[in-house]
């Protein structure tokens, strides 16, 4: 049985990053940059006032001064600036050539054609003016390759004269299997449940950058189970969920050997989580998690998400801190353990019951303590490595 440690280190090394796509910048947030990106624009493309008010040469100070015209947003003043002249101008317009400063508003008084300063002015040249290139100039490395795309991102991405971007998309498709389970939203029977790790799992999937094609239910038959392997041909990652152990209605394994997979390995020293089949289905990648919903989760958080990272060309996510024990823990068996618990300020309490099937405290977690092999009991106040889920599931 592999540790933790051993069993992502070889999902890792056999993980490559995928091939890039281009898609339209505004679908680009989540994913991952797939080379450096540079400005093809100057931001901003001229000097541009920062406020509303005139534009006048700072040799004129303190005026007064005769308008000669207006520049506006999208439509700027023709002439020039000269000497006692100024020209109305308002926020994110071009300043005029001959013009070297903005005087706001509220420190002149108009009459006419006829502009005087009342206030303190403007405290030196150049005052108010966004200079041009000041954010950025064509040629300017605006985002580096690996970077997972903010909203953030996505305006600079525009602003630097992007309509598409060449970005890094796993391709993930999921396998659940199971007679009892049944699809939400449906009545299940006496003897069946509702299959929900699909659709958590998914949303887990996409929201870490993946295109995710989840395929649904597929009952225990290895001919049923080999059908849906067939069709997942082309993912950069296969996800199969339950039927990974040894039971005799446990028959993914066989399933993949049916189809051709190599596997690597089958059984990982980790609780909640053992049964963990991972190997190799054409170019892609398998992952077979066991079907209880925490140990499908907490698995999929553990190994699929490095594993997507790796392929999206993205660095690993520091989620890893210590806190503060609130309440004791037992000693550890022999297998790493992750105990659901709920980190605060004051620090990390594990909830009473950590049964691999109860959704309800796992909805309610947001971190788990991490018991390596053996570990002694640790006291209340004994300070223990946490997994910060709201990091690794935020982590760009």
């Amino acid at each position: 049985m592999l540790s933790y440690e051993d069993a992502v280190a070889r999902l890792l090394a056999a993980s490559a990053p995928v091939a890039p796509v281009e898609v339209a910048v505004g679908d680009a947030a989540g994913l991952t940059l797939a080379g450096d990106l540079a400005a093809r624009l100057t931001q901003p493309p001229f000097p541009a006032s920062a406020m509303d008010g005139y534009a006048i040469r700072w040799a004129d100070m303190p005026g007064p001064w005769r308008i000669i015209g207006e520049s506006a947003a999208g439509r700027g003043l023709a002439g020039r600036v000269g000497a006692g002249e100024a020209s109305r101008i308002f926020t994110g317009a071009p300043v005029p050539e001959g013009a070297d400063t903005v005087i706001v508003q509220e420190e002149v008084r108009r009459e006419g054609d006829a502009l005087t300063m009342t206030g303190e002015g403007p405290p030196r040249e150049g005052a108010h003016i966004r200079t041009a290139g000041k954010d950025f100039r064509a040629g300017d490395r605006l985002i580096a390759a690996g970077t997972r795309l903010s909203p953030q991102h996505i305006g600079l991405a525009a602003a630097g004269g992007y309509g598409r971007l060449a970005v890094r998309r796993p391709r993930v498709t999921l396998i659940a299997t199971g007679d009892e389970l049944v699809p939400p939203g449906t009545m299940p029977a006496a003897d069946q449940i509702v299959g929900s790790n699909g659709v958590m799992l998914a949303a887990l999937l996409r929201a870490a950058g993946a295109e995710v094609s989840d395929l649904g239910i597929f009952p225990d038959d290895p001919a049923a189970i080999g059908k849906g392997l067939e069709a997942a041909k082309d993912a950069d990652l296969v996800v199969t969920i339950g039927g990974a152990s040894v039971g005799d209605h446990d028959l993914v394994q066989a399933a993949l050997k049916d189809a051709g997979a190599a596997l690597d390995f089958w059984k990982v020293a980790i609780k909640p989580g053992k049964p963990l089949i991972a190997g190799a289905l054409g170019e892609a990648r398998v992952l077979g998690l066991p079907g209880n919903p925490v140990s499908a989760f907490i698995c999929a958080v553990l190994f699929a998400l490095p594993v997507l990272r790796r392929m999206a060309g993205r660095p690993e996510a520091d989620a890893m801190t210590t806190a503060r024990l609130l309440t004791p823990l037992p000693a550890n068996g022999g297998r790493r353990d992750h105990q659901r618990g709920r980190l605060t300020p004051e620090g990390v309490s594990a909830f009473e019951s950590q049964d691999s099937a109860m959704l309800g405290v796992l909805a309610r977690a947001n971190a788990l303590i991490i018991r390596p092999p053996g570990a002694p009991a640790a006291p209340a106040g004994a300070e223990v490595p946490v997994l910060a889920l709201d990091r690794i599931l935020g982590t760009p």
